[in-house]
């Protein structure tokens, strides 16, 4: 069994990991969602902000899945 991850992925367990991937994330989308959180459960990750249309919140979804391995529980950035 392979337990290698990808070279771009983050690592949660360690304190830093969630704020690392937050940034990377926020610097992806340029300012694209605001108070752009990810906040860690024992199943997954829920990502949490606001954005103006519906592409930036399906981009930092990607942007999330492709910087990990836990799967994402729920995207509730609001789109207003």
């Amino acid at each position: 069994m392979n337990t290698k991850t990808p070279e771009n992925t983050v690592d949660l367990s360690v304190a830093d990991g969630v704020t690392e991937l937050e940034a990377r994330v926020r610097s992806r989308l340029s300012g694209q969602v605001r108070d752009f959180r990810l906040l860690v459960g024992d199943k997954g990750v829920t990502l949490r902000g606001r954005t103006r249309t519906y592409y930036a919140k399906q981009l930092a979804q990607h942007a999330v899945m492709e910087a990990m391995v836990l799967p994402i529980v729920a995207n509730e950035i609001e789109v207003s």
